[in-house]
């Protein structure tokens, strides 16, 4: 399908006006989409699968349901005046996607009812008491834990064997990220890998500086840790990657389509269909306060044979045997 076809059919799919509710008696159900990325393909399929899933549930857009969907573009800073805009178009619910996008809500309103649709730890965040009993008014999906940290340095050793610095690339602005890269430094003591932080803004101009500091800091490959604001970068990341004979491991197999090396993560369109039944729950009179934050359940391992071959990497058939998806 031509890209800039898709883009503007799922970009209409999510910025048609509310003008139902001045056409019809019964009530129109007003729901905010706040996402810290870009409106790119890969974000835009997600909330896609998010909107299915409302219609598979009974809300059809038009009829009983209409959606304000705001981007933050990769800043932090255009956030809070988004929620603000939500909060005065009087929504009944706000989804959000992205750590900033989440705590920018909750900053913003104690009142209305916030579904995540992806993020780390809501805990950690100060967003809910604790994944059972969240008590505010914040529940939905979380999408990273320390363990997948763990997992991706392990992925690389069985890569590398002998590796013994590998760089965490992050959004400096995420808190989330930052407390994955955390997690990361644990995981590489009890693996004996020296962990090098390299923090970015979300800002391409940033990029190529940073790739050089991690190659003359003696790094033998990259993690990149999972930001909605480096969607839309995720080319431009795994070409500076291969170009300086990186590996690189994502959190989503979006990255290794990109020409990342290896990804493992949630499964996130997953995570979207998931947030969808949180809304219809709160909708139907569900306290977020009372609904529990669910884990993923399913996580994918994805391949990417071609820029395998450019690093000069043979990959473990042991590896090949558990991937979800190798890209040949």
């Amino acid at each position: 399908m031509d890209r800039r076809a898709f883009l503007s059919g799922a970009a209409a799919l999510l910025a048609a006006p509310l003008t139902a509710e001045a056409q019809q008696g019964g009530r129109i159900w007003r729901i905010g989409l706040l996402d810290y990325g870009s409106p790119d393909p890969a974000r835009l399929a997600w909330w896609r699968v998010f909107q299915d899933r409302l219609r598979e549930l009974g809300y059809v857009e038009g009829r009983n349901v209409g959606f304000l969907p705001r981007w933050g573009n990769g800043r932090v800073s255009r956030l809070q005046g988004l929620v603000t805009e939500l909060v005065d178009a009087k929504v009944d619910i706000l989804v959000t996607a992205g750590n900033p996008a989440a705590v920018a809500a909750k900053q913003g309103t104690s009142s209305i009812p916030i579904v995540t649709a992806t993020g780390p730890d809501p805990v950690e965040l100060g967003l809910a008491a604790t994944l059972a009993r969240p008590g505010g008014n914040v529940t939905g999906m979380t999408s990273i834990s320390s363990e997948l940290a763990a997992k991706r340095l392990e992925l690389v050793k069985e890569l590398i064997p002998r590796v013994s610095r590998v760089a965490a690339f992050f959004d400096r602005d995420a808190r989330g990220s930052a407390l994955n890269v955390r997690d990361t430094e644990v995981a590489g003591r009890s693996l004996g890998i020296a962990v090098q932080h390299v923090a970015v803004r979300p800002d391409p101009s940033d990029y190529d500086a940073a790739f050089v500091a991690i190659k003359r800091a003696g790094a033998e490959a990259v993690i990149v840790v999972q930001s909605s604001a480096f969607f839309s970068s995720y080319q431009r990341i795994a070409d500076l990657a291969l170009t300086h004979r990186l590996p690189s491991v994502g959190g989503s197999k979006e990255y290794v389509e990109a020409g990342g090396l290896i990804n493992y993560g949630a499964d996130f369109p997953e995570l979207f269909r998931r947030a969808a039944t949180y809304v219809d729950r709160i909708l139907k009179g569900a306290k977020p306060a009372d609904l529990p934050i669910e884990q993923p359940t399913r996580f994918e391992l994805v391949i990417n044979l071609k820029t395998a071959k450019a690093l000069g990497l043979t990959i473990p058939r042991s590896l090949l045997l558990r991937a979800d998806q190798v890209i040949e």
